[in-house]
């Protein structure tokens, strides 16, 4: 068996600065992100040139890690204008930069020399040689295909010298096509999943046609509805650290640069408390199903173990529907206590009204329950209802909370 690491890095995913800053305080040990250009999720917010640099120093001054994303496989005219933006972030502290591209990752050593370089999932390792050669390519990390088992990643570990890591996917969406590298997208739609613009068409519905049939359209499925046939169920591990552990994977990815601010918190909140649990003992740990519990009240679709214990089935695909559950609403943010008055400053989310019964939670804190009793608006005045985005509210709890806590509603 190899030996658990005395630390496991919980890395989280960050879309613009306020799911990046969301996922520190909520307990990431490291968090992703993609500036404006030569990310592969060109629909996230992303971070402009001044954003990286507030981002890491936010991360550095609460002792965490800070990743950049630079792993579109990049065409002739992606060039001289990636050279020219390495350039203006050379100076930035940067602990380490997420490639595929052999020749981004050679544009990226010509600017930063001291650089550390990662390398993407998108550059399919599935095996510990071709693990070896990126690593003999200066690669300090690989982060595993999502399509290697466990039992692979062990192998790999075992073939790869003490100081290289091993980053793994355990929470999120699962692509349909080899670790990412699809070209639905392209074809259908003329947007390139390979240089940060993907439509998604694995999430589509879709009907057979016979060639001299044109225009009758036939349901895959015999219920009539159509079939999701390229669907896959969403990857979660949280019930499986231990294992995650014994292969050797030094850090625990969750997907979602796409995702929101409430999503990016409660995810990361499980996450961190199972994973605590578990490096506080992992001898004696034992799994809490309530951790399950609540991430599931983020939006998600229904899940699965994807390729970690065997290769997937129709058990792990969803033929009816892409949609997802969304039992909760985020409806408000703690930005500020007054111990004076004893009221809450809340930025709302979401609509609620006084009467509501409500779930609080905050960084490290589990949830608790109150029922809102009475709201003013910013002079000061009694309201029955927040239906304005982003309205600020004073709310007096029965138990204050403190800032950055978030606030639900189930629907």
């Amino acid at each position: 068996m190899i030996e658990k690491k005395k630390k496991i890095e919980l890395l989280a995913p960050a879309g613009d600065l306020e799911k990046l800053k969301t996922a520190i305080i909520y307990g990431a040990d490291a968090v992703y992100f993609g500036g404006e250009m030569f990310s592969l999720r060109a629909g996230a917010g992303n971070l402009s040139i001044d954003e990286i640099r507030e981002a890491m120093d936010f991360i550095h001054e609460h002792g965490a890690k800070g990743y950049m994303t630079i792993n579109i496989y990049a065409h002739n005219d992606d060039i001289p204008l990636l050279r020219d933006y390495l350039a203006k972030i050379r100076e930035i502290p940067i602990d380490a930069f997420l490639v595929s591209d052999p020749g981004v990752m050679s544009l990226i050593r010509e600017a930063m020399p001291d650089a550390e370089i990662h390398l993407s999932t998108q550059a399919n390792t599935t095996n510990y040689l071709t693990a070896q050669f990126w690593v003999s390519q200066g690669v300090k990390r690989v982060v595993a295909a999502r399509e290697m088992s466990l039992e692979e990643l062990h192998t790999m570990r075992e073939h790869l010298p003490d100081d290289i890591e091993i980053e793994a996917f355990v929470h999120g969406a699962m692509c349909i096509s080899y670790s990412g590298r699809c070209l639905l997208s392209n074809f259908m739609a003329g947007r390139d999943a390979n240089r940060g613009a993907c439509t998604h068409p694995c999430r589509w519905k879709y009907k057979l046609v016979e060639e001299q049939r044109p225009g009758e359209y036939y349901p895959i499925e015999e219920d009539g509805r159509g079939s999701y046939i390229l669907n896959s169920r969403d990857l979660c591990m949280i019930d499986r650290i231990p294992d995650l552990a014994d292969a050797g994977i030094a850090s625990l990815k969750i997907e979602g640069r796409m995702k929101s601010m409430y999503y990016v918190a409660t995810i990361i909140s499980a996450y961190r408390a199972a994973l605590d649990e578990y490096l506080a003992d992992p001898e004696s740990y034992v799994y809490d199903e309530r951790h399950f519990t609540e991430l599931c009240k983020a939006s998600h679709r229904e899940f699965t173990h994807g390729f970690y214990y065997n290769k997937p089935t129709d058990k792990d695909q969803n033929y009816l529907t892409s949609d997802y559950t969304r039992e909760y609403s985020f409806v408000g943010l703690v930005r500020e206590t007054d111990p004076e008055t004893g009221l809450t400053t809340v930025e709302q989310r979401n609509k609620f009204s006084v009467g509501d019964t409500v779930e609080i939670f905050g960084p490290r804190t589990a949830y608790y329950e109150e029922t809102i009793k009475e709201m003013y608006n910013e002079e000061g005045e009694p309201v029955e209802s927040a239906p304005h985005p982003q309205q600020i509210l004073k709310i007096r709890f029965d138990r204050v909370p403190g800032e950055h806590f978030i606030i639900r509603k189930k629907k």
